[in-house]
């Protein structure tokens, strides 16, 4: 045990109080003795201890003020009452008052040792679980991002050896995986974490008003320009800006956003001075950017500059382990928002969830959840509670696979094997879910060479 493992031992018996600090000291703990109730509470007024070990039965302070002044000062020590057989009951009403626990006299020295080390060591987890909401709360409302996939726990762990480097990052992938979350995930795993972090999307804002956005402007730059307006780069200096959907970005927008990269310098709307500017860049799109350069809508230039580090955020479909884990995480997030008992998530649910492709990715899920939660009227999301198109899930979403679409025949035998799987291979059931008889399924099993 180390030093800050404190323990207060409040006993009037001289010789008992010599030999249980004696003990105590001997487990690694810094013991405080008080021979009486009075000498403990002038103690406390000054000192904070882990653990109290206290005789219940004491003249003028008893145990149970030792308790109350512990309760009132320091909630988090825990108290152990010592008493004879003749007031137990008055040690259990004290646990139901909040003490640890109690020891009966006259006790083994073994039973002590025992009850107090499960003390310090509730003690220890209760520290512990402080210091973790402490960290939550102070990365509450910056990032969290929940997974348990490998692939994604290795994506996290490329984005948290690249976040120091202070390396421009193109992030990729579809809509709804998270990719503003990764590229705030960047930036507080940065020596930027304490600067400040923008995002704008590219392709929310004509021309004009991106940049106006993004450069700001000088007094009496364009009608109405009343006063001088910092643009986002200029604010974002220190920190991280998250430009989303670059690829929308105008050909003209372009050409500026590139010079502020390169040369950490831009000029306000109407301006003639210079601004510098130290920004971290981290764009995103969900389109093929290398299609965009060939098609002439995207520079090959400013590529190269937003394209240092390049992550691929993966689908929901290619990551089905986060579904349950993901699913859960929304439910509690909403439950306490909403302040509703909803704890639990049925077992049609979560297969619903797992043979359904998510086209809207994470995003989608999160919604579904929060629906889930705001018409649930027990302690469960049902199947009652999703969206009418899930609950009545027939037709399940395809995806492109190596940037080719799937044909008629290949939609065809993906969607019969999903139908087989999910009626057990029961094939009369099958049948009547695919709404065929039984002879013309075996006919397309064997065409398939699905008969097995």
């Amino acid at each position: 045990m180390n030093g800050k493992t404190r323990m207060l031992i409040v006993e009037d018996e001289k010789i008992a109080l010599r030999n249980l600090v004696h003990a105590m000291k001997k487990e690694g703990y810094e013991v405080v003795g008080a021979n009486s109730g009075p000498n403990a509470l002038k103690i406390l007024d000054n000192q904070e201890f882990d653990v109290v070990l206290t005789d219940l039965r004491m003249e003028k302070v008893d145990g149970a003020q030792i308790l109350e002044k512990c309760r009132n000062i320091y909630p988090d020590t825990e108290v152990i009452m010592m008493t004879g057989y003749a007031t137990v009951q008055s040690a259990i009403m004290a646990m139901k008052e909040g003490a640890y626990d109690y020891i009966t006299k006259p006790f083994k020295l073994d039973e002590v040792r025992k009850i107090v080390k499960e003390a310090f060591e509730k003690v220890r987890l209760k520290k512990e679980n402080a210091q973790l909401r402490e960290q939550l709360e102070r990365y509450e409302g910056k990032v969290k991002i929940v997974t348990q996939d490998v692939n994604m726990q290795r994506l996290l762990d490329t984005a948290r050896q690249i976040a120091p480097t202070d390396c421009n990052v193109l992030l990729r992938g579809e809509s709804g995986t998270g990719k503003e979350l990764m590229a705030r995930y960047i930036h507080f795993n940065s020596s930027r974490a304490e600067g400040p972090f923008f995002a704008i999307n590219c392709g929310a804002f004509t021309e004009e008003l991106l940049s106006n956005e993004l450069f700001g402007h000088e007094k009496g730059a364009f009608t109405g320009a009343n006063e001088m307006k910092k643009g986002l780069i200029e604010m974002a200096s220190g920190g991280t800006l998250f430009l989303d959907e670059i690829v929308e970005m105008p050909p003209s927008m372009q050409v500026k956003i590139l010079r502020a990269i390169q040369e950490k310098e831009f000029l306000r709307l109407g301006g003639t001075a210079s601004i510098k500017a130290d920004v971290r860049f981290v764009a995103a799109t969900n389109r093929d950017i290398q299609g965009a350069i060939k098609e002439g809508l995207f520079r090959q230039d400013l590529y190269f500059r937003i394209n240092v580090v390049s992550l691929f955020i993966p689908p929901l479909s290619e990551r089905k382990d986060d579904i349950p884990f993901l699913s859960y995480y929304f439910l509690k997030k909403y439950a306490t928002l909403m302040k509703k008992d909803v704890s639990e998530i049925s077992p049609d649910v979560i297969g619903l969830l797992m043979n359904y492709d998510f086209p809207g990715n994470v995003r989608e899920l999160e919604n579904i959840m929060e629906r889930g939660v705001a018409l649930s009227n027990g302690n469960a999301i049902e199947v009652v509670h999703l969206p009418e198109d899930l609950r009545e899930l027939s037709i399940r979403t395809f995806r492109k696979k190596e940037g080719k679409i799937p044909s008629l025949q290949e939609q065809e035998e993906s969607y019969i094997k999903w139908v087989l799987k999910e009626a057990g291979e029961n094939k009369t059931l099958a049948a009547q879910i695919l709404g065929i008889d039984r002879v013309s399924l075996w006919r397309k099993l064997k065409k398939y060479g699905l008969e097995a």
